[in-house]
């Protein structure tokens, strides 16, 4: 890697438009699965061993998949 490398990819995301430079900078998507796998676990709350909760999990983050697929477009990169 050469020596202005670092920052050039430290800048890479000013090149984007506005629109995508908010949606890139924030951790707000991460953040959201946080707090749904949070509830969901708490409402289970018991779990008869540690694959039970890798399967509720899972299922959690296959629906949310399955949401940004089929569902509203987080980052339209063709607008």
């Amino acid at each position: 890697m050469g020596r202005g490398e670092p920052a050039r990819r430290l800048r890479a995301v000013f090149d984007l438009p506005d629109s995508l430079r908010a949606r890139l900078r924030t951790t707000n998507g991460l953040e959201r699965i946080n707090r749904e796998i949070k509830r969901h676990t708490r409402v289970a709350s018991i779990f008869s061993n540690a694959a039970s909760c890798l399967r509720l999990i899972s299922a959690l983050l296959a629906e949310c998949d399955e949401e940004w697929m089929t569902g509203k477009i987080y980052l339209n990169l063709h607008a």
